[in-house]
């Protein structure tokens, strides 16, 4: 089965993105950190990821942004603060979905984008 991940701090948000992938038929796994989503990163094979800029605490997905660009996987940033504490993620060159976004929309594009990549 097809496995996304979700890096995501808001447990509501997360979850609500986990049921989405569900209803899709896909399987989806949640970090609400970096050190948990590279766990989840060397644990199994991920199709995709959706990447929370803003971690808390000052933290950022960006090391788990660039360990999925280094493993050619693709991702998209949902973010509602992307100007503010993320700026220089712009570098990434990956898709911005601006919170508040309905979770099936972003499921959608990780999705698409996942098999683009793989065709």
């Amino acid at each position: 089965m097809n496995t996304f991940l979700v890096l995501e701090d808001e447990p509501f948000i997360s979850m609500d993105l986990q049921f989405a992938f569900e209803d899709a038929g896909y399987s989806a796994v949640s970090a609400v950190d970096n050190e948990e989503a590279f766990a989840h990163i060397a644990d199994r094979i991920i199709k995709g990821a959706i990447l929370d800029v803003n971690l808390g605490c000052g933290q950022t997905c960006e090391p788990t942004a660039m360990k999925l660009k280094e493993l050619s996987i693709p991702f998209v940033l949902h973010t509602g603060d992307l100007d503010r504490a993320g700026e220089h993620l712009r570098g990434l060159k990956a898709p911005v979905i601006a919170k508040p976004r309905p979770a099936d929309d972003v499921v959608s594009q990780i999705v698409k984008l996942a098999d683009e990549t793989q065709d």
